[in-house]
């Protein structure tokens, strides 16, 4: 996955890109008024202290250093710490970023509950063993006002894609499963509705306060077409954007976006 700051070069991240670096905006904006109130001083942006569970080579937490926060990556993968330390130093925000092995069930094992203004949870409820659980600890982790990202594989647009693809009986297998999954050679464990997931993250004792689509027709339309016609690319992120926020579309997204706040 490219850098979601490069929309041209990451069209499947870049509308999460724009709803999380505006959360960090306003999350950011909020800390730099309560430290002015606490020191009476002028009123400037301050830094956040950012989880990323399951954020393996660094995808979100390299951009989110970018824009001077601190970020710890939580991440089972051994492989994917290692790529994560390179390119943070390529970056040039390594004092930023900071990775530890360890997974969502776990997660206070190596981090501290109630320590971050920010918690990311991108493609982790698809593979964990007990998703409800897992979004528990993450929200565990947030301090009082903190705002959750998470990011899940939506249901719909598997099914789409398998029956444009001419799998039918997958299709429906997918549709009527328990897990969504659409046969044993499925790679996916698990995938939500957009009222499941919303569920899951309010049953965590959090607010909802956007729920988004993600890759609604980036992975429908034939790469070749993005690639040679002029303006496509553009003209297709826009689009995106256009239908993420839209209810309609949540049920055929490849991906569904959550973001949510603690009281």
């Amino acid at each position: 996955m490219s850098d979601p700051q490069r929309p041209r070069a990451s069209l499947r991240t870049a509308v999460v890109w724009e709803v999380l670096k505006d959360a960090l905006e306003r999350r950011a904006k909020a800390a730099g008024r309560e430290a002015a109130a606490a020191e009476g001083a002028g009123t400037a942006h301050g830094t956040l202290d950012v989880l990323d569970t399951g954020g393996g080579s660094g995808n979100f937490a390299v951009p989110v250093a970018r824009l001077g926060h601190r970020v710890t990556v939580v991440d089972p993968s051994p492989n994917a710490l290692f790529a994560l330390e390179r390119r943070a130093a390529e970056a040039g925000v390594a004092d930023r970023v900071r990775g530890v092995q360890g997974d969502v069930h776990g997660l206070f094992d190596v981090a501290e509950r109630g320590g971050y203004d920010v918690v990311l949870c991108h493609g982790v409820l698809e593979y964990v063993d007990d998703p409800a659980e897992g979004l528990r600890n993450v929200a565990d982790a947030l301090r009082p006002a903190g705002t959750l990202s998470v990011l899940a594989a939506g249901l719909g647009g598997a099914v789409l894609a398998r029956a444009l693809a001419g799998h039918f009986t997958e299709a429906r297998q997918a549709l009527t499963g328990p897990e969504g999954r659409w046969g044993d050679g499925d790679p996916v464990p698990r995938r939500f509705t957009a009222d499941q997931l919303s569920g899951l993250v309010a049953a965590a004792g959090l607010e909802i306060a956007s729920v988004h689509g993600v890759r609604v027709f980036a992975d429908l339309v034939p790469g070749v077409l993005v690639d040679t016609e002029p303006g496509a690319l553009d003209a297709l992120l826009r689009l995106e954007e256009a239908a993420a926020e839209l209810p309609a579309f949540h049920s055929v997204a490849t991906q569904l976006h959550v973001l949510a706040e603690r009281d």
